[in-house]
């Protein structure tokens, strides 16, 4: 994939992303420095997150000021992605301030061709209401169920004009064994929460998941599918099929037991920027 594609896609699915967040009852703060994407009823790191971060060395204190009062107000703990290569100044800061990069990048993973066929022991299909209750099992420990599903429930049953959201299922001799969000708005589409029980996993259902609900969406975008990818599986799953990896974050998060605060920021120092003076005259 060119350059100029790759980075065209990449924009794509941010915006996508940004997008899947906001129909789930989110919004997004865009600062200087990065895009802050928040969902206070669904506190959980997939639904908040700073998206992108590009804050220069000189004003990353008053983008991290800002970003982490934003989100420790509302009793959040947020993760950070900065794209690879990361700053090293960048990296340095966020682990004064408590956070530590997940062992596995976030990776972006592209397609341009045609699909190659995916063998699974299952089967996948679009799920059925009643089955609501079952999905979000997947995804939602006992705190954040009940509003996860609610928000599945109104996206799926009452979209916005130029929106859809299909919930599918990958089942094995009738038990479901994997899942995952259809998301589409306009000509875009993206493929969320891909997630299979644990006692299943490495057969198949997964990867088989994935081809089956890009296949529904009908015949591929101009510049390809996009799928992202938080543990590394899919990556290695999907390369067969003709997916590569476009682009990496690194995503950093706050131990369980640090605290939401800011840090003092250290003995007074010159200011870094003085405005011009006026000429004198006379």
């Amino acid at each position: 994939m060119a350059g100029g594609t790759s980075r065209r896609v990449v924009a794509e699915s941010l915006a996508e992303e940004r997008a899947y967040v906001l129909a789930m009852g989110g919004f997004a703060l865009e600062l200087a420095g990065g895009t802050l994407v928040t969902n206070e009823r669904i506190p959980v790191p997939r639904f908040n997150f700073v998206q992108e971060v590009r804050a220069g060395r000189e004003r990353q204190t008053a983008f991290f000021e800002k970003t982490l009062d934003h989100y420790f107000q509302r009793a959040i703990r947020p993760t950070f992605r900065l794209a690879e290569p990361v700053a090293p100044y960048l990296a340095e800061t966020l682990t004064r301030l408590g956070f530590r990069p997940r062992p596995e990048p976030l990776a972006l993973l592209a397609a341009t061709g045609p699909l190659a066929a995916a063998a699974s022991p299952g089967t996948t299909r679009a799920a059925r209401p009643e089955e609501l209750d079952l999905l979000v099992a997947f995804w939602a420990g006992e705190p954040e169920r009940d509003e996860l599903r609610r928000a599945i429930d109104v996206v799926w049953n009452h979209p916005d004009p130029d929106e859809s959201l299909v919930p599918l299922l990958a089942t094995e001799d009738g038990r479901p064994v994997a899942a995952a969000l259809l998301y589409r708005r306009g000509p875009t589409a993206g493929l969320h929460g891909v997630a299979t029980q644990p006692a299943a996993r490495g057969r198949g259902h997964a990867t088989a998941l994935v081809v089956g609900a890009l296949r529904t969406v009908g015949a591929p975008p101009p510049e390809g599918w996009a799928i992202w990818d938080e543990s590394g599986r899919l990556s290695r799953r999907l390369a067969p099929l003709g997916f590569t990896t476009i682009a990496r974050w690194r995503v950093y998060e706050l131990a369980p037991d640090a605290e939401l605060a800011i840090p003092p920021p250290g003995p007074p120092g010159p200011p870094r920027w003085r405005p011009p003076r006026r000429p004198r005259t006379g």
